[in-house]
């Protein structure tokens, strides 16, 4: 099973904001998922970031990976 830490779109059309998800890669974009740790509203000045840091980098060591998008809002987070 390959696990993967990625975005979920929520919101209202042309409205997003996204949770950041654990999923197992085989589900669908807004499908299933393992555990949310965090969220991400990129329509706010700045743009708010919130990311439960222990579950992250449990989850980073357990051997999920995060998409390439999420590892730069982990960065911007300071994980």
């Amino acid at each position: 099973m390959a696990v993967k830490i990625r975005l979920r779109r929520m919101g209202a059309k042309k409205a997003p904001f996204y949770r950041i998800v654990v999923a197992d890669s085989r589900y669908p974009r807004d499908g299933r998922f393992i555990e949310e740790i965090g969220y991400y509203n990129p329509l706010e000045d700045p743009a708010v970031i919130k990311v439960d840091t222990e579950k992250a980098q449990k989850w980073m060591q357990n051997g999920a990976q995060p998409t390439d998008t999420v590892k730069v809002l982990l960065k911007k987070a300071g994980i």
